[in-house]
């Protein structure tokens, strides 16, 4: 099943998608619902971010190549950070370039819906426990990640974790391709199956530190190739049996580029 949070007659609503059209429902999709029989063709809705996370939690160095890339060791254990809720936009939202930054990368990313409240899960548990999966965009600021010698500034502004189109429900999460082009050309390909850890194993090593809530993504790392962005950019991830994310770069308006508050 395929699941899409959209807009039309400026009114927003969520609905199961068949074919090219989605249907509304009353409810909640993470317990009881009604379908209302009003459907809509996608070309004649605005899709939005597929949901609305209370947090995002997020997994560095989660492939193996992509370790090795930035000439690191594979971790032991899961290494964790967060985006907050702010930086979710949808698909074909602008990503903002931040003017603080001089060097802003893309990395598609499956990511995680979870479905109920779930804390201290089994890894056999894990996957009850998981609602779906859609595309996602850990953009970064690779060179204020490096400067700070911490992730929340570099993965924190706002319009900094797209996701979307739509959550599907009924897909294996173990093997699926995942890849990424910018301007039409591919930077990134790989395939879940070189996760370094499942999401079933993510999920429920997050729960032992953290409640997590329905509605939460997990974003569960990236694979090689990783690279920069540029304003006029047109970034495209793409995970199999999921869709495509699209979404263009601007340049940030009325920023500052460096700020220090002195007084």
């Amino acid at each position: 099943m395929r699941w899409a949070r959209f807009k039309t007659e400026n009114q927003e609503y969520y609905g199961v998608v068949e074919g090219q059209r989605v249907e509304r429902i009353e409810g909640s999709m993470f317990g009881e619902y009604q379908l209302t029989g009003q459907s809509y063709k996608l070309e004649e809705v605005r899709l939005l971010s597929p949901c609305l996370p209370g947090k995002i939690i997020c997994v560095g160095l989660n492939y193996a190549d992509h370790a090795r890339e930035f000439n690191l060791t594979p971790p032991e254990e899961p290494v964790l950070f967060l985006k907050p809720p702010t930086t979710v936009i949808g698909p074909d939202d602008d990503i903002v370039y931040p003017k603080m930054s001089r060097r802003v990368d893309f990395e598609a990313e499956l990511g995680v819906i979870i479905k109920e409240v779930t804390r201290a899960v089994s890894v056999n548990e894990a996957s009850q426990k998981i609602f779906g999966f859609t595309c996602a965009n850990d953009v970064t600021a690779r060179d204020l990640q490096k400067k700070d010698g911490q992730w929340t500034r570099a993965k924190s502004f706002d319009t900094f974790c797209p996701l979307g189109p739509f959550i599907v429900t009924d897909v294996d999460p173990q093997s699926l391709a995942i890849s990424l082009t910018l301007n039409g050309q591919r930077k990134q390909f790989s395939n879940t199956s070189q996760m370094i850890f499942s999401v079933n194993q993510l999920v429920s090593f997050v729960s032992h530190i953290m409640t997590l809530l329905p509605g939460d993504v997990l974003l569960t790392g990236t694979p090689s190739g990783v690279g920069p962005v540029q304003p006029g950019d047109e970034v495209v991830v793409e995970i199999e049996g999921i869709g495509t994310l699209k979404n263009r770069v601007v340049m940030g308006k009325n920023q500052v580029e460096n700020f220090v508050d002195k007084e």
